[in-house]
């Protein structure tokens, strides 16, 4: 069962920084794809190249939060007093598919449309082509990168990554049942970051990011175990010998962000949780999910109606771009309250009699 809107907020206040710390990833990604995709950036590229180079090279980090987010509240769902709580994993995968895969089904068919209607007169090579059937199932099931697909949106490998993740832990936390699945999860965790995170060509697949989602969940058990020492040690370790072996700035992010979510779950109420926990950014957070789905239309349709009427100006690029960030949230809001959302409009409609058991 979906949660209510009030059991959420309660939520957010039993952990806090969560909806915050994705809040700023969402912010983050966003711009990184502004800086990424469309002609705006190039036009702003030259007035402002630090900062669009910051974005383009740094922005992406931000992927980082996400994946040791979701590690985070998988184990606080699955395992959360550090034994597996696992009963039905084949519900849960579909339930946790059913949330991804709905949503995301939205975007793409509103990405199919805003690309058909801008191709004509944007050309572009973030423009994407007409989409074929073949592509449009490999979307439906997450498998667009694992069948050599090209994505339809921004993002979309992250939807499939996340589910992957999800999967794997459900399995892990199913076949070692108690509190051995910890051991496997170290296991693994130690397999990606010390192999699997260090091949780019396995990029496509949840074993490349298992040891930041790992992150995550070690951070869950940290933040409710009576000896967080020994968890903050398999933290440290794992990191600190992936680090030494390759050095790779994201995983630095990983390892800070999960240090940072058991900080401020067993710290008291200072000014940095406090502030964490601000109206609007709680709010940013509840529809982060939706703003990262969607904006990538909205900033295709902006790039192209900015550039077919200014295609050189400074100024009107520059508007344009902070437009399309600003436009990118209010569909984000409206996909969240019109599809996401538990309670959507769509959810209140009962199907006819005789297809209800």
């Amino acid at each position: 069962m979906e949660p209510t809107a009030a059991e959420r907020t309660l939520s957010a206040q039993r952990l806090p920084g969560i909806d915050a710390l994705k809040a700023m990833g969402c912010v983050l990604i966003v711009w990184h794809h502004l800086a990424f995709y469309g002609p705006m950036s190039d036009v702003v590229h030259t007035a402002a190249p630090g900062l669009v180079n910051w974005l383009y090279d740094y922005g992406r980090m931000a992927v980082q939060i996400f994946l040791v987010v979701g590690g985070f509240l998988a184990a606080a769902s699955l395992a959360p007093q550090g034994r597996s709580v696992v009963r039905n994993p084949l519900s849960l995968i579909l339930r946790r598919y059913r949330r991804l895969a709905l949503p995301l089904m939205v975007a793409v068919a509103v990405t199919v449309v805003v690309a058909a209607s801008v191709r004509p007169w944007l050309q572009h090579p973030s423009v994407p082509d007409a989409p074929s059937f073949w592509q449009l199932l490999a979307h439906l099931f997450l498998l667009q990168d694992l069948l050599g697909q090209e994505a339809l949106s921004a993002g979309i490998w992250y939807v499939a990554i996340d589910f992957q993740l999800f999967v794997i832990s459900v399995v892990l936390l199913t076949l070692w049942p108690g509190t051995r699945h910890r051991w496997a999860v170290l296991v693994l965790a130690a397999a990606s970051l010390l192999v699997f995170n260090r091949h780019p060509g396995m990029d496509m697949t949840g074993l490349y990011f298992f040891g930041s989602y790992a992150l995550g969940m070690l951070a869950w058990w940290a933040s409710r175990s009576a000896q967080p020492s020994r968890w903050l040690l398999a933290m440290l370790g794992l990191a600190g010998m992936a680090l030494a072996l390759d050095f790779r700035g994201r995983l630095l992010v990983a390892l800070l962000v999960a240090l940072a979510l058991v900080w401020l779950q067993r710290s008291g109420h200072g000014a940095a949780r406090r502030w964490l926990q601000t109206p609007w950014l709680l709010g940013l957070g509840q529809i982060s999910y939706s703003v990262f789905l969607i904006h990538f239309p909205v900033c295709l349709l902006v790039n192209a109606v900015v550039t077919h009427l200014w295609p050189v100006q400074l100024a009107a690029n520059s508007l344009g771009l902070v437009a399309a960030f600003l436009l990118s949230l209010l569909a984000g809001w409206g996909l969240y309250r019109g599809v996401e959302s538990p309670g959507a409009p769509w959810r209140r409609v009962r199907p006819p009699a005789f297809l209800r058991s």
